[in-house]
């Protein structure tokens, strides 16, 4: 099977694997044991990684708060604004094709009260910075834009809306879950307040991931959201994941000295597997920016195509062999059209014919070759009923 599925999860990296090992069973302590030394090297061991990450990103160690994962982290992120921030305002901005993470925690904070203002997006994916700002009232305390796009790889422009934020003294925070490890990231340069990240989608473990929180201009403040011994500083209790901790870190360490030539590598191999396709499938539709014109604005291993022949349903089915998707995994329980792509104004057809490819570290050029030869002969085994 040919694995691209990237976006989903990626698979656990070999030295990330080591690096863990030995916290599950050798070293077993609980972080917040600080009486005998298992407690003390898991603790040790905890903030080693909090300084990786945090030298990763740009940050300053306490403020990572380690988490389970991007959907926890956003959930903290806007709840916890939203709750801290009330008597300050009750107003939040975000865009229609964020994650369901935010989506659904934005439509949670309606339903008590919370003012919610869904940006829509044009053809590629963007938002648009003067529709932003016309958006901003007295009450907003919190915009919530993500970074790349899980399903169509748009990189939307960071900076420019931290920068808006900045002005009108309004936090901002980004869903960096896709990004973090794939291209540069660092906090002060995109203005960020606040970032999610999650280890499995950069070859770490699953079950582990962080939310990045600005201690100094400003400090932020958060309501926490799960209760019961204070840790993280109290903005997240609950006995830390040392072994999926080592990991992350690892797995952040890892992506970062090999970024440049990953982040060439894997758009190579993503824009070889569009060039075969397009060659043989006419009529075949780019959903987001198009990375042969604007590279730099689509995360380098994400393709999202449209095919004109075959539902997406259909081509699943008859391309054994090649593992991808019609999108989130987060929801693949659900028959319901992609929001994302309803968002950028496809049609009926064109949302039944749409396809995810994430390419990844451990594919390979033999890898794309077979995988286009196998999609290309599933066309033409199906048409769109």
């Amino acid at each position: 099977m040919i694995y691209l599925d990237n976006h989903a999860t990626t698979p656990v990296d070999p030295q990330v694997l080591a690096a863990m090992l030995p916290w599950f069973t050798e070293q077993f302590g609980n972080a917040a044991s600080h009486t005998h030394p298992y407690g003390w090297a898991a603790d040790s061991a905890v903030k080693q990684a909090r300084q990786r990450i945090a030298e990763a990103i740009g940050a300053e160690p306490m403020e990572v708060v380690f988490t389970s994962g991007a959907t926890e982290s956003d959930n903290l992120a806007i709840k916890g604004v939203a709750q801290a921030y009330a008597g300050v305002g009750n107003h939040i901005i975000t865009a229609a094709t964020e994650h369901n993470a935010v989506l659904d925690t934005c439509r949670y904070l309606e339903q008590h009260g919370v003012a919610v203002t869904y940006l829509p997006v044009d053809a590629e994916g963007f938002i648009n910075l003067d529709e932003l700002q016309a958006a901003f009232t007295s009450r907003t305390v919190l915009v919530s834009i993500m970074n790349g796009n899980n399903e169509v790889g748009t990189i939307q422009p960071v900076r420019q809306i931290g920068e808006l934020c900045r002005q009108r003294r309004v936090l901002f925070h980004t869903d960096a879950a896709q990004t973090l490890g794939k291209i540069p990231f660092n906090v002060d340069d995109l203005n960020l307040d606040l970032a999610s990240f999650s280890a499995h989608k950069m070859y770490g473990p699953k079950g582990c991931g962080a939310l990045f929180v600005r201690r100094r201009k400003p400090r932020v403040h958060l309501a926490p959201q799960l209760h019961g011994g204070g840790h993280e500083r109290g903005f997240r209790s609950g006995t830390l994941n040392v072994p999926g901790i080592v990991g992350f870190a690892e797995a952040v360490g890892l992506a970062t000295e090999a970024l440049a030539t990953e982040h060439a590598t894997t758009q190579a191999l993503r824009d070889l597997l569009l060039t075969l396709l397009s060659e043989q499938v006419p009529g075949l539709r780019i959903n987001g920016p198009d990375p042969r014109i604007h590279p730099a604005l689509r995360l380098p291993g994400n393709l999202n195509l449209s095919f004109p022949t075959i539902e997406a349903a259909a081509l699943i089915g008859a391309a054994r062999g090649v593992a991808f998707s019609t999108g989130s995994a987060c929801s693949s329980e659900q028959p319901e059209p992609s929001h994302v792509l309803q968002a950028m104004g496809l049609t009926e057809r064109e949302l039944r014919s749409s396809v995810r490819f994430g390419v990844g570290r451990f594919n390979t050029r033999q890898q794309i070759l077979e995988a286009a030869q196998i999609l290309i002969q599933a066309t033409k085994r199906s048409t769109v009923a």
